[in-house]
C-alpha cells in the first residue's frame, strides 16, 4: 500500500523512551518501517524505524547508541540482529542501521549496549557541570562539545587560560562531584523556556518547536538538552581534564569522565613506568632526565650537522676533480640509493661552489619519485630554477627553485630523460654564452685597433 509523506512520517516517529529513562536497557516495540540505504558485495544495509525506541541517536555532540534488536520467526527461530548505528533525520525521524531486514510489523525487543551508554552518560553530565563551572568562575562560555571514542572536548569563547585557573575548575567540579548532586530533567514549554533563557536561567536554547528538555544539576546548572544523562553527580565518577589547546574561536579543553578517566590514567602510569624504566630513573626524576635528553639531541644534531658540511665538503671536491672542463663546462651527473635528498642537495650545492664553470646534477634514489637537484657556480649565467621547471613541465611536472639551486621530483622510470634534457639544454646555454662572450670581446678588440 502507498502511503503519502504524512502518513509515512506518523509511522517513523518514534517514542523516545530514553527521555525519561536513560538507565533503559532493554524494551519491546515493533519495526514500523524499513528501506534500504546501500548494496554492495552481496550485501546490503538497511534502516529500521521502530514506534518506540531506547536508541539515542548521534546529535547534539553525543554519539549514538548501539546494541540488539531480537526477534522471533513465524518458525519459531530467533533472529538476532547487531544495530551498527541510529540517526536522526530532519523530519526528527529516528532510524536503525542494521544487516538483516526487518518486516513492517514484526515485534523485537531491543537490548542497549549499556558499556556505551553509561560512557556517554558519564561524560555528557561531565561536560554540562564542567561547562557550568567555566561560566561561574571564569565567565567562559561553551560554544561546542564533542563526545569522541576516548577524550571528549569543549570549545571556549575565552582567551588563554592559565593552569592554576584550570586545576581550580577542576577541583570544583570534583567537589560538586563528590557532593552527589541530584540531575533531574523536566518538560517545559517554549515560552517558558524563552522567559528563562532572556532572564538567564537558561544557557542556551535549541532552535526547535514544542516542548523543551532541561536537565538540571541542583544549585549548579540547568541546560536544554536531548542526551542521556546520570541521575546524580556521583555517578560521573571523576572528571580530569587533560590539555588545553587554542583554536580559533577561543580555547578546547580536553577532558575525561568516570571510568574512560580511571582507563586513562592507568594508560598514563603505564606509559611513565615504562618511560622510567627505560630511562633509569624514578618517577620524581623523569622532567629531568627528559630534558637531559632534548638538550643532548640538540648537541648531537649540531654535531651531526657539522659532519655533514664537511662530508659534503670532502665528497663535493673528489667529485669536481673527476670531471674536466670540457667546451667551458665542467657538468657533474651523480645519482645516489644510499643518500638521503637532503645531503644530495646539500651535495650539489657544495659542488657547484668548489669549481669554476661547474654544473651538478644528481638525484637522491632512495625512494620513488626520485628528487632531481640541479646547481650551478656563481659565475655560470643562467637560471637553474627556470631550466628545471620548463623541463618539468613538458612531463606534466612540477618544481624550480633560485637561478642558482633547484630541485624537483620525477617518476623514477623518467630521471634519467630527464637528467639527459637538462644537461643538454644546460651544455648549449654555457655555449651559446660563451659564443657571444666571445664576440664581444672581438668586436671590443677591433673598437680598440686604429
Amino acid at each position: 500500500m502507498l502511503r503519502t509523506p504524512a502518513e509515512r512520517q506518523k509511522l517513523t516517529m518514534s517514542e523516545r523512551l530514553y527521555y525519561q529513562n536513560s538507565f533503559l536497557t532493554t524494551f519491546a516495540a515493533t519495526v514500523s518501517d524499513i528501506r534500504e540505504v546501500a548494496r554492495g558485495e552481496g550485501e546490503s544495509l538497511w534502516q529500521v524505524a521502530l514506534d518506540r525506541t531506547a536508541f539515542y541517536p548521534e546529535s547534539g555532540g553525543q554519539p549514538c547508541d548501539t546494541g540488539v534488536l531480537s526477534a522471533t520467526s513465524r518458525g519459531g527461530a530467533e533472529l538476532d540482529v547487531a544495530v551498527e548505528s541510529v540517526e536522526e533525520n530532519e523530519h526528527g525521524e529516528v532510524w536503525h542501521l542494521v544487516r538483516k531486514p526487518l518486516a513492517a510489523g514484526t515485534h523485537v525487543e531491543g537490548q542497549i549496549d549499556w558499556e556505551r551508554r553509561f560512557d556517554h552518560m558519564q561524560q555528557h553530565t561531565g561536560q554540562h557541570l564542567l561547562s557550568a563551572v567555566f561560566l561561574r568562575e571564569l565567565q567562559a562560555q561553551t560554544v561546542s562539545f564533542h563526545l569522541g571514542e576516548s577524550i571528549s572536548t569543549i570549545d571556549l569563547a575565552c582567551g588563554p587560560l592559565a593552569q592554576h585557573s584550570l586545576e581550580r575548575v577542576e577541583r570544583l567540579a570534583n567537589e560538586i562531584i563528590a557532593e552527589d548532586r541530584p540531575v533531574t530533567l523536566r518538560q517545559i514549554e517554549r515560552a517558558e523556556a524563552e522567559a528563562m533563557l532572556a532572564s538567564g536561567e537558561l544557557r542556551k536554547l535549541p532552535e526547535r518547536n514544542g516542548k523543551i528538555r532541561l536537565i538540571e544539576i541542583a544549585d549548579c546548572d540547568r541546560n536544554a538538552c536531548g542526551g542521556t544523562h546520570v541521575r546524580s553527580t556521583g555517578q560521573i565518577g571523576g572528571l580530569l581534564v587533560r590539555g588545553v589547546e587554542k583554536v580559533s574561536r577561543g580555547v578546547r579543553v580536553e577532558f575525561v569522565c568516570g571510568l574512560r578517566a580511571v582507563k586513562t590514567a592507568r594508560a598514563d602510569a603505564a606509559t611513565l613506568s615504562k618511560a622510567t624504566a627505560a630511562l633509569s630513573v624514578g618517577a620524581a626524576d623523569l622532567p629531568a632526565a627528559v630534558e637531559r635528553l632534548i638538550s643532548e639531541a640538540k648537541t648531537n644534531a649540531k654535531e651531526r650537522q657539522r659532519l655533514r658540511e664537511e662530508l659534503a665538503a670532502y665528497h663535493a671536491a673528489r667529485l669536481a676533480v673527476e670531471v674536466p672542463i670540457a667546451n667551458g663546462l665542467r657538468l657533474v651527473m651523480r645519482s645516489w640509493k644510499d643518500r638521503d635528498r637532503d645531503y644530495v642537495k646539500l651535495l650539489a650545492s657544495r659542488t657547484a661552489a668548489t669549481s669554476a664553470e661547474t654544473v651538478a646534477i644528481f638525484c637522491a634514489e632512495e625512494a620513488d619519485p626520485t628528487r632531481v637537484v640541479v646547481a650551478r657556480s656563481m659565475d655560470l649565467d643562467f637560471d637553474c630554477g627556470r631550466l628545471l621547471r620548463e623541463a618539468l613541465t613538458e612531463l606534466g611536472l612540477r618544481g624550480g627553485g633560485s637561478p642558482d639551486l633547484a630541485q624537483g621530483e620525477v617518476p623514477a622510470r623518467l630521471a634519467p630523460g630527464l637528467c639527459t634534457s637538462l644537461a643538454e639544454s644546460i651544455r648549449q646555454t654555457v655555449g651559446a654564452r660563451a659564443t657571444q662572450a666571445s664576440q664581444r670581446d672581438e668586436d671590443a678588440i677591433r673598437r680598440r685597433i686604429p
